[in-house]
């Protein structure tokens, strides 16, 4: 059985300024993504005002399926205009695969790990600088 996880904390003084970054959990499935939306939504407006970047973390993502794809499609349509979202994925891992095979990569940066993706100026989607990660 796949447990919600604890409502998310950003680790505001190691993120930079305007830049949210929350780990995401360990499977992100029919069981737990309805209930992960919420949560990430809430992070989101309690930024908002200066919300530049929001960086989903998949790096401890073991497993994900399309409810994970439909997540991540649905959080970048309800992030304010001048917030990007970016994410993070191990580059062999299933969550990078899944993302590659839905089309999501070509509209959402993914990149291989956290520093890059924070990284200023390491590219939006369709700018052809977004993360050097490639598929499974």
């Amino acid at each position: 059985m796949t447990f919600l996880p604890q409502p998310f904390e950003p680790c505001e003084p190691c993120d930079p300024p305007g830049c949210v970054v929350l780990a995401m959990p360990g499977e992100i499935d029919f069981c737990n993504a309805a209930g992960l939306l919420p949560l990430i939504t809430t992070a989101v407006e309690q930024h908002s005002d200066g919300l530049r970047l929001l960086v989903l973390d998949l790096s401890s993502t073991r497993f994900m399926d399309s409810q994970g794809v439909r997540l991540v499609a649905a959080v970048r349509h309800r992030l304010p205009d001048h917030a990007q979202l970016r994410v993070v994925a191990v580059p062999k891992g299933v969550p990078s695969r899944v993302l590659e095979l839905s089309g999501l990569r070509r509209d959402v940066p993914v990149h291989d790990n956290l520093a890059e993706a924070l990284r200023t100026g390491s590219g939006t989607a369709g700018d052809g600088t977004a993360g050097s990660g490639t598929a499974a």
